[in-house]
C-alpha cells in the first residue's frame, strides 16, 4: 500500500465501464437505495474461493447477480493499481451487476465519496491515510444505521490479522475477505453484503465467531487504540527486527514516513526507543 497523494477530484465512470478509467481519484455519482438486513455475524458466509483477483476476467456471472441486478458499489483503497485492477475485475456491469459509482485513496476522500454517492455497498481497505478504515466507519456510522437507505462495508484487505479483523466488524463492517478472493467470489460477496449477509474469507470468519462468542472477552487495550492502522502495522514491524529501509520497501512508502510513524508511536506509548518497542509489542503478542 503507499501514501502518496493522490488527485481528489471527482471522476463519474460510464454506465457498464470495463474498469481501466479510473486510476485517478474519487468518482462521485448519485443512485439508488440498499436493502436492509440482519446484524450479527452468526449468519456469516463465506467465499467458496481464493486466488489471485485477475484471473476471473472471462468467469460465468457469480450466483448472486441475478439478470437485471444491480448494486451500486464504492472503491476504497490507498493502492492506485489495485482499484484499477478490481474496477477492471468486477466493473463489467452487464456482465457482473457491479456499478462501481466512486473510488477513494485516503480517510477524507473515502468519507466525502461515500457521502455523495450513497452506495449500496463500499469495498473498504483496512489501512488507510487519515486513520485506517475504522475511522471512515466511524464517521459513516449514521449512514450504516439509515433504515431505509443503509450504506454496507465489506473489508478487502491484504491483512489477515485478528486485529484488523475484529476492529472493522465492531465498526460495522458486514463482511470481511483478503486480496487473494478471485473476482467471481468478490462480485458474490457484494451482493451477499447488499442483501444483508455477514461474509467472511473461511480462515478469517473463525476470528470473529471466537470473538463475540466469548464471555470472557479480553479488556480493551487503551494503548493500542491510541494507534493509527498503519503506526500499528509499522510497529509490527519494528518488533520483528525490519530496518526502516526494509519497512518503506514492503509498505510502499518513504523511509522519513517510517520514521515520522515510530516517532509517533514512541510518543504516543511514552517509549524511548525501538528496542523498547519490541519489548511492548512482545509482550502483547503483536509480534
Amino acid at each position: 500500500m503507499s501514501d502518496a497523494n493522490e488527485p481528489t477530484g471527482a471522476v463519474e465512470p460510464d454506465a457498464g465501464t470495463t474498469g481501466a478509467g479510473t486510476a485517478g481519484g474519487p468518482a462521485a455519482a448519485t443512485g439508488a437505495a440498499g436493502s436492509a438486513g440482519a446484524d450479527t455475524p452468526s449468519g456469516a458466509t463465506t467465499p467458496s474461493g481464493a486466488s489471485t483477483a485477475n484471473d476471473q476476467a472471462g468467469a460465468p456471472d457469480p450466483a448472486g447477480s441475478a439478470p437485471g441486478r444491480r448494486v451500486r458499489v464504492v472503491l476504497v483503497d490507498d493502492h492506485r493499481m489495485f482499484r484499477t485492477g478490481v474496477q477492471a475485475e468486477i466493473g463489467q456491469t452487464e456482465r457482473t451487476g457491479v456499478e462501481v459509482v466512486g473510488e477513494a485513496a485516503d480517510v477524507d476522500q473515502a468519507v466525502t465519496v461515500i457521502t455523495a454517492t450513497r452506495p449500496e455497498v463500499v469495498l473498504l481497505d483496512v489501512h488507510l491515510p487519515g486513520g485506517g478504515g475504522v475511522e471512515v466507519l466511524r464517521r459513516c456510522s449514521p449512514l450504516m444505521a439509515d433504515a431505509e437507505q443503509p450504506v454496507r462495508f465489506l473489508a478487502l484487505s491484504v491483512s489477515d490479522a485478528a486485529e484488523d479483523v475484529i476492529g472493522v466488524i465492531r465498526g460495522g463492517a458486514r463482511g470481511y475477505v483478503t486480496k487473494t478472493i478471485t473476482g467471481t467470489d468478490l462480485v458474490d460477496s457484494i451482493f451477499r453484503v447488499q442483501d444483508g449477509d455477514a461474509v467472511f474469507s473461511p480462515r478469517l470468519a473463525g476470528f470473529v465467531l471466537d470473538a463475540f462468542a466469548s464471555t470472557d472477552a479480553p479488556p480493551v487495550d487503551e494503548d493500542m487504540d491510541r494507534l493509527t492502522q498503519r503506526e500499528r502495522e509499522v510497529l509490527r514491524l519494528i518488533a520483528r527486527g525490519y530496518a526502516y529501509k526494509e519497512i518503506a520497501k514492503q509498505l510502499f512508502i518513504s523511509v522519513k514516513t517510517v520514521e515520522s510513524h515510530v516517532s509517533a508511536v514512541l510518543r504516543k506509548l511514552q517509549l524511548s526507543n525501538r528496542h523498547e518497542l519490541t519489548r511492548w509489542a512482545t509482550a502483547r503478542r503483536l509480534v
